[in-house]
């Protein structure tokens, strides 16, 4: 069910409307169903139609025309609020419509139950799904009714109504989505052939340019430095940095002057000072070590996503998907050009999911952040086998962020990431054709694989049969190779892959280790003597009886989320 809350200067003017035809002749009984003491005059429900209307109206305006005596008055004194339900939705009676006006009116403070100087009021039914209900925001007391926010008290309001009414749950928001273009943005990237509004196009290139920016000075200076964006930067008297607002060069109004947009104008999270305190929070650290593959950072903090989502505070939470949202705005940038259009859609879809009303600590997800800068910083791998390592983690994370907000009633946001996954695993597909096929061509010898599937069965036996007679078995047993080849046990790796995150649900679990194996096995190979020790450890592990392993804590059970990809 939904609300449309209004107002006006003439109580006379609804009332008229709402006992007419209608505007399409859709009004066909229009009669009362409520009112502020329930015996209100009904035009609908007599025969002299126009002297009950002016009763009614002047009923209606009698706390009015006492404001106005003193000078109290409001201007737009009328307040008008249709409550529609779903064509799905069965047929409520009117003794329902009455009893669910009553409610909105004393939610909205129109008419609250807690008192008897609410405001007049009426619900009008003439529809067999709708009512109108019609006020004065004059109280009995002749003070201005306190209805702020009413349209999300209302909102609420018809929540509770849809569950115990059994009526169709809406998706609502919480108002941190981004504004949506007007209809006049939309008609005017119409007009000049464009894809995307004004709006969405800075909006997308604001957001690009956070996952590139160190500080908040680099960010602007990103901005200004872009193609087709005009940059204004505004400061304080100090000359420190209050605000900015950015167009679309050639995007002018009527007057052929540019249409500026403030950050906040595009998306809640994309003012100044939330970008600066994003940015403060995630600067990387100095460090004197050598600085490791950055797309592997990347994977591996992409993976570790979900876990944090399972465990992790909601500050963190909430953090850690800005930051991956982030990591999805970028990705175009060094993506081939078959697959940009797939990642902007996905990114696109999964921004409403990056924003909730948690509040989000952002220094959670420092490792994510600095591993897209640094992605950026590179040239873009050759092979595609990086991009498509990311993509298959990224793929979970989609699943794991859409769970993460059904269980807190996040219905707009777990929407947006239910959308991100299908161009997305479109996306993943495609980038991993070529470099599975590559690795497949190395597959090692007949004998080789027969040593590799047996350690398969050993290690993994649940998955075994599924891995060994799939399409990716060939590319796993070349990356089990290299990896033996460069001093690691493959045994050891396997269960590090597997540990990682469950194969149980995996579509394709052959994939999911090949890119796991290969990320794992470029850091340095242990030498013998920690190998021995991991061996040492490995068997005594498996010799500690079940109820001594869970006794001991070193059996944990891992929430599962359901994964759809590969």
């Amino acid at each position: 069910m939904i609300a449309k809350i209004s107002s006006g200067k003439s109580t006379a003017g609804l009332i008229g409307y709402l006992y007419g035809p209608g505007r399409a002749n859709e009004h066909t009984d229009p009669h009362l169903v409520a009112s502020w003491d329930g015996f209100a005059p009904d035009p609908g429900r007599t025969d002299d139609f126009t002297a009950t209307k002016k009763l009614l109206v002047a009923d209606l305006d009698l706390h009015l025309k006492q404001a106005r005596r003193l000078g109290r008055a409001p201007e737009r004194h009328v307040w008008h609020c249709s409550l529609r339900a779903a064509e799905s939705d069965h047929i409520l009676t009117d003794e329902d419509w009455a009893t669910i006006a009553r409610r909105v009116v004393a939610a909205t403070g129109i008419a609250p139950d807690n008192g008897p100087d609410g405001c007049r009021w009426i619900a009008v039914r003439h529809a067999p799904d709708h009512i109108h209900i019609a006020a004065t925001t004059v109280r009995g007391d002749l003070r201005p009714a306190r209805h702020w926010n009413d349209y999300l008290t209302a909102d609420r309001e018809l929540e509770a109504v849809e569950t115990e009414y059994g009526l169709r749950q809406l998706v609502r928001g919480d108002r941190t989505a981004a504004k949506r273009p007007t209809r006049a943005e939309q008609e005017k990237a119409h007009r000049t052939r464009h894809t995307q509004t004004a709006r969405e196009r800075l909006r997308t290139t604001v957001r690009t340019m956070i996952a590139a920016a160190t500080s908040t000075e680099e960010f602007l200076d990103l901005l200004d430095r872009t193609d087709g964006i005009a940059l204004q930067v505004h400061r304080f008297p100090s000359g420190d940095v209050r605000g900015y607002k950015i167009a679309v060069e050639g995007d002018t109004n009527a007057a052929g002057e540019p249409v500026w947009f403030s950050g906040f104008t595009l998306a809640p999270d994309l003012s100044l000072p939330k970008i600066r305190q994003r940015l403060d929070a995630t600067e990387p650290a100095p460090t004197s070590q050598p600085t490791p593959d950055p797309w592997h950072q990347a994977s591996a903090a992409t993976e570790r996503i979900p876990q944090h989502l399972d465990h992790g505070d909601d500050a963190a939470a909430q953090a850690h998907l800005a930051a991956f949202g982030e990591a999805l705005d970028a990705l175009p940038l060094v993506a081939p050009p078959a697959l940009r259009p797939h990642l902007h859609q996905a990114a696109t879809a999964f921004e409403r999911a990056t924003r909730s009303r948690t509040r989000a600590e952002h220094h959670h997800a420092r490792a994510l952040r600095n591993a897209i800068r640094n992605v950026l910083r590179e040239p873009a791998p050759k092979d595609g086998a990086a991009l498509a390592m990311f993509l298959d983690a990224a793929l979970l994370v989609l699943l794991a962020a859409e769970h993460w907000h059904v269980q807190r009633h996040h219905q707009q946001q777990a929407n947006a990431a239910r959308q991100a996954q299908a161009p997305l695993q479109t996306a993943y597909e495609q980038a991993a054709a070529a470099p599975l096929a590559a690795l497949a061509e190395r597959r090692p010898p007949q004998q080789a694989q027969e040593r590799h599937a047996a350690l398969v069965r050993d290690v993994l036996p649940a998955h075994a049969d599924q891995i060994i007679n799939s399409s990716g078995w060939e590319a796993l047993t070349a990356v089990l190779t290299d990896a033996k080849t460069a001093g690691h046990a493959p045994a050891r790796l396997l269960e590090q892959a597997a540990d990682e995150r469950t194969l149980s649900d995996a579509r394709a679990p052959a994939n999911v280790l090949t890119w796991r194996i290969n990320r794992l096995s470029q850091h340095p190979a242990p030498d013998p003597r920690a190998r021995a020790a991991q061996a040492r450890s490995t068997t005594a592990t498996h010799r500690v009886s079940p109820p001594q392993a869970a006794h001991s804590g070193s059996v944990s059970a891992k929430p599962q989320v359901t994964r759809r990809h590969r």
